[in-house]
């Protein structure tokens, strides 16, 4: 259930990510298990969050931020060189249950 953002949202969204640090640094080993666990976490605890991307050229790091998109159920905010800004919602308790 990806959610879809209108431009004004998504314009917010980055004004509020400007003063972020990264959460979460992708290194030489690339997009792991670990590395989607504790990028759910973070968006878990945040909804709003920076990634760090380092090690791989401008299309890897598109490939693994659509791969980040589609696991975790995210959007993708703003990118820009090695830094992305991905948002998740936090879930409902109603929705949950």
């Amino acid at each position: 259930m990806k959610t879809n953002l209108c431009s004004a949202k998504k314009k917010d969204l980055r004004k509020k990510a400007y003063s972020l640090k990264p959460y979460v640094m992708i290194g030489q080993q690339g997009l792991t298990d670990a590395v989607l666990a504790e990028i759910d976490l973070a968006l878990n605890a945040h909804e709003l969050i920076k990634i760090r991307i380092r090690g791989a050229d401008k299309n890897e790091r598109s490939l693994q931020c659509l791969k980040i998109e589609q696991e975790l159920n995210a959007t993708i905010i703003h990118q820009v060189g090695f830094i992305t800004v991905i948002y998740r919602p936090k879930a409902d308790i109603s929705e949950v249950q």
